[in-house]
């Protein structure tokens, strides 16, 4: 028997929950923008008549408040399905609440969870009882039991690491603020939307509930630095005449542009593919001066979401697209001159493989609609063309003599 202890499958269950936090995220943030562009405010009385406006950004607020109950549910139901979602909504709650934020909820949601899974295994119930299980039983047990561990043990601290951190990030100046941010954006552009991405996304997101808008802003900018940065390499490549892109990768830098503009740092991987170490290098570096020059310049931005169309909603948007031009200009000179220059015979050959991949794929398309038309087996009757050309032949196997036939008396023929 093996002694090894189970896997608690934290990142699985961690990227689980982002996948289901995200629209939250992005809806609100976008309702924020909109708002403010507008010149909406936040509503703080609603007994008083209010505009659209307004609406919006009160709407945005109020779904960026929920986070911790989203992160809370989604962790305890990819956990325990369905019976986690109710207790990991109001851990995640109580963790808002009380002001442990997207930390608390988070590390709530994994307490539901696994509490779930151990109730699942001690608690026996009669046949009858079974139903209520999923829809009373444990929720009810979970809801009581890790509700009051929030309130009174797993908050507490929580409270006390999130007001330090919000302190010392509040209070950094200098070079200390520039290391910083530097730190934050290499890790958001480091693997390009992957599990350290999503790391950086999430401490920013909890650090904008406690109203500290600068990380946010750097996670912003260095997701879209690695499409810019290898978008301006390429246009450096061909202005100084020294190429340095494959066809193929051109064609993917002409998809990832625009999905950079949109915060959508995936769009890079195809091209990331064919050069890593570079790439990586590049990007980590060119994010970490644009987030460090952020960082030092103060910039902040209330909305997690949004690429280039949220930069008019941050309080210094100037200051954020020349901090962006910035790491993607560092981006972009390390790839051109760091990347080998891509000779014409290698183009040529890339060219021609690409063809022949077209073409073979023609062909074997043709050929499939052909062996379509004829059915395996199936002999082909020879016609009078065919006959009257050769004359003096014999007869192959499996030939039929069509005059033979005609001569056949329908009397004599007998069946067995």
């Amino acid at each position: 028997m093996s002694l090894r202890p189970p896997r608690l499958g934290l990142k699985k269950h961690a990227l689980t929950a982002i996948s289901y936090l995200l629209p939250v995220v992005v809806a609100s943030g976008l309702l924020i923008a909109i708002g403010n562009l507008a010149g909406g405010k936040v509503i703080t009385d609603y007994s008083r008549p209010y505009d659209w406006q307004s609406a919006l950004v009160s709407l945005g607020v109020l779904g960026m408040g929920m986070l911790p109950a989203v992160i809370s549910a989604a962790i305890a139901f990819s956990i325990a399905d369905r019976p986690g979602i109710a207790p990991g909504l109001l851990v995640g709650a109580i963790a808002g609440t009380i002001g442990a934020g997207f930390l608390g909820g988070m590390l709530g949601g994994f307490c539901v969870g696994w509490f779930l899974l151990w109730l699942r295994r001690v608690i026996k119930v009669p046949t009858w009882a079974e139903g209520l299980m999923p829809m009373m039983i444990l929720p009810l047990l979970a809801s009581l039991v890790t509700g009051l561990l929030m309130f009174f043990v797993i908050g507490v601290p929580i409270v006390w690491a999130t007001e330090r951190m919000t302190d010392f990030l509040t209070a950094m100046q200098g070079s200390m603020r520039f290391v910083f941010g530097a730190v934050l954006g290499a890790m958001a552009a480091f693997d390009f939307g992957g599990p350290v991405n999503k790391t950086a996304s999430l401490f920013a997101d909890g650090l904008l509930l406690e109203g500290v808008l600068q990380p946010e802003a750097v996670k912003i900018l260095a997701s879209m630095v690695p499409p810019f940065g290898v978008g301006l390499s390429w246009a450096l490549s061909v202005v100084l005449r020294r190429p340095i892109w494959g066809r193929r990768e051109k064609d993917n830098i002409k998809v990832a542009l625009p999905m950079g503009a949109c915060m959508i740092t995936e769009g890079v991987i195809p091209v990331a593919a064919t050069d890593l170490m570079r790439m990586v290098v590049a990007c980590s570096s060119g994010a970490a001066v644009g987030g460090g020059f952020s960082m030092l310049w103060n910039i902040g931005s209330p909305v997690p979401s949004g690429g280039l169309f949220i930069v008019p909603a941050m309080n210094h948007p100037l200051l954020f697209l020349l901090a962006l031009v910035i790491g993607s200009c560092v981006t972009a000179l390390i790839l051109f001159l760091w990347k080998p220059r891509v000779t014409e015979s290698a183009e040529s050959a890339e060219t021609a493989e690409s063809k022949e991949g077209a073409d073979a794929a023609g062909t074997d398309g043709a050929d499939g609609a052909a062996g379509a038309d004829a059915a395996p087996g199936a002999r082909t009757t020879p016609t009078a063309a065919t006959r009257s050309s050769s004359p003096g032949a014999p007869p192959s196997a499996g030939s039929t003599d069509v005059s033979k036939e005609k001569d056949v008396d329908p009397s004599q023929i007998t069946f067995v």
